[in-house]
């Protein structure tokens, strides 16, 4: 059983930066395609950013790209995302998951295991 938790959330100002990592346990990260999440108020859960499992190959949302990076350290068992230019509508709690396949996947029900989340608040 793997076990995510998630931090690194905050309050930052529009225009700001946050990083937010995510560190597994009971099981070695490598094994994983892994993904970011997010869920606003009032939305569903949505997809971010994933990253196959040797960090190879990454797969944005439109809405994220070329200001949110995913990294991993497979010898840390802990994933990344870099989250620049942060705006209002990043506003969300942030979930890492795990699927057991080489490469992430948009669905959230395609994926195995999830931490309890992060916040992200973004002023304007």
């Amino acid at each position: 059983q793997v076990q995510l938790v998630e931090s690194g959330g905050g309050l930052v100002q529009t225009g700001g930066s946050l990083r937010l990592s995510c560190v597994a346990s009971g099981g070695f990260v490598s094994s994983y395609a892994m993904g970011w999440f997010r869920q606003a108020p009032g939305k569903e859960r949505e997809f971010v950013v994933g990253i196959t499992r040797t960090g190879g190959s990454k797969l944005y949302a439109e809405s994220v790209k070329g200001r949110f990076t995913i990294s991993r350290d497979n010898a840390k068992n802990t994933v990344y995302l870099q989250m620049n230019r942060l705006e209002p509508e990043d506003t969300a709690v942030y979930y890492c998951a795990a699927k057991m396949t080489w490469s992430p996947v948009v669905a959230t029900t395609s994926y195995d295991y999830w931490g309890q989340g992060t916040q992200v608040t973004v002023a304007s």
